[in-house]
């Protein structure tokens, strides 16, 4: 009988670096497969949402409190990155409309949280407020109006370096340099890509005198990771400044620039993902995807959530706002290589918007913010208004399995069923696997790079949980490719959710 490898009670936020893991929902690690569907999950929100909400009036987030930010949990702590609004900033380079400063809260839970007084920036007279510091020049460079993302490397040779962030300022053309180029549309400010480096995540400075995305176009970033070799940034156009493979007009896709070592950013740029109806000839009228995706680093692949825009059913009225009736839910994400994304099934819901009336209706907007805790998965969002009222503009969460964003079981009941995965070294292998028992097992069996069964190298699953660790009658091969093969019998309930690797 299999066993867990850990108590439940023992699993931490803390992800191995070397595991990997194969999704049910990734179809190229878990490409072969008979007579099986996937079901992709709904997540649950917490009762008591919001769980983060805007302060009083006169704080730094009394206009809005939005996860356009990073949740990470590090030491047992949770750590939230957002943005704030506050409704004047008058020193020179501000861009018009509000400052939206970068806040910090904290939390032993992930459902309760704080907001220290950080003392670092003066606001109201005062530094009694949770409003993290940005230096550099020009000023505007340092003035955060949309999206940030936090990126923590801790083997980073540079204790100063080992977080870093992007962001969004919208800085005058003068204040550039380097200059930026005019593509379609000559505006005032535009869309810099910003970025910064700190040794703790509250003290910030940003990298150089410009921005990552001087002598190319305006560019709306909205992530920040590193895959493989290269830095990546994601982020939002549209046309004029994106368009579709011919030539034509699209609306906000997702784009990709990337760097080497976080100084010099590409001016080419991949386009990373573009909604199915967006790619339809013709395009579903009014699809789009909103501020790239919420991402989260899982070693061998990238997943997330992404804002899956419609627009509205009419036109709003003349001194409306331009984006009232905007409809936004969040859809799931994967990309193999850290710069092609997919949709596993288009359309899916992880977190779909409230309900008429309820806080978080109409609209929501996605975060880099996942944490695996025991045995969910929590995932961090906010409410967009899109009336333009700032109404109920605050955090909720959310909740899943552990990892449990969608799982594999068999079609046809009268039928069994397998999956094949690809190749891959490992010393260890468990899955995530429920609807199991000793009189309906999984069987799974070892293959070489050539499908072939390795001679005893098979077991049963017999137990249900998020980490199951497979036995075998000795250790794995070390240095040869191995494949699995997950065998579900006739009438079988199982569930898989994803299968783990790790080393060697």
């Amino acid at each position: 009988m299999i066993r867990l490898l850990l108590p439940l009670a023992l699993f931490t936020t803390a992800l191995p670096a070397d595991e990997k893991v194969f999704f049910a929902f990734d179809d190229q690690n878990i490409a072969w497969q008979h007579n099986l569907k996937l079901t992709l999950t709904t997540a649950d929100k917490h009762p008591g949402n919001p769980v983060l909400k805007r302060g009083p009036t006169g704080s730094a987030d009394h206009g809005h409190a939005i996860l356009y930010g990073t949740v990470l949990k590090q030491d047992g702590k949770f750590r939230m990155w957002y943005l704030g609004m506050v409704e004047t900033e008058n020193k020179s380079g501000q861009a018009p409309g509000w400052w939206r400063p970068m806040c910090y809260a904290e939390s032993k839970d992930g459902i309760t949280w704080s907001k220290p007084e950080l003392g670092l920036v003066e606001h109201n007279g005062n530094k009694a407020n949770n409003i993290c510091l940005i230096e550099g020049e020009p000023y505007s460079m340092t003035r955060i109006n949309d999206f940030l993302s936090v990126l923590y490397e801790p083997d980073e040779p540079d204790p100063s370096q080992r977080y870093k962030c992007a962001f969004i300022a919208h800085m005058p053309y003068d204040d550039i340099k380097g200059g930026m180029s005019q593509i379609g549309v000559k505006e005032r400010r535009v869309g810099a890509f910003i970025t910064a480096t700190s040794a703790d995540g509250l003290r910030w400075k940003c990298v150089g005198d410009r921005p990552a995305n001087a002598g190319g176009e305006r560019f709306e970033v909205s992530s920040l990771y590193r895959f493989g070799d290269f830095y990546y940034a994601t982020g939002q156009l549209l046309s004029p400044w994106s368009w579709r493979p011919d030539g034509s007009d699209t609306g906000r896709d997702m784009l990709a620039y990337r760097s080497p070592d976080f100084k010099a950013w590409s001016r080419a740029k991949a386009r990373a993902y573009v909604r199915p109806g967006q790619a339809a000839n013709p395009p579903i009228e009014g699809q789009q995807m909103h501020m790239g995706a919420g991402l989260w680093n899982r070693g061998n692949v990238m997943v997330g959530l992404h804002g899956m825009w419609q627009d509205a059913e009419e036109k709003p009225p003349k001194g409306a706002s331009w984006n009232l009736g905007v409809r936004i839910d969040l859809g799931l994400i994967i990309s193999n290589d850290g710069v092609r994304f997919r949709e596993p099934v288009p359309g899916h819901k992880v977190i779909a918007r409230g309900v008429p009336g309820a806080w978080d209706d109409v609209a929501i907007l996605q975060g880099h913010a996942f944490v695996n805790e025991g045995e969910k998965t929590m995932i961090w969002y906010s409410h967009w208004d899109t009336a333009g009222k700032l109404t109920n503009m605050e955090i909720g969460l959310a909740t899943l399995r552990r990892d449990g964003f969608g799982c594999l079981e068999a079609k046809e009941d009268d039928n069994d069923a397998h999956f094949i995965t690809e190749p891959f070294n490992a010393k260890e292998i468990a899955l995530n696997v429920d609807g199991v028992s000793s009189e309906s097992p999984l069987n799974v069996q070892l293959l070489d790079h050539l499908d072939r069964p390795l001679d005893g190298y098979t077991s049963q699953v017999t137990d249900n949980g998020v980490h199951v660790t497979l036995k075998w009658p000795r250790k794995l091969p070390p240095d040869q490719k191995l494949a699995l093969r997950v065998q579900y019998p006739v009438g079988s309930k199982a569930k898989v959710y994803a299968v783990y690797l790790r080393g060697p």
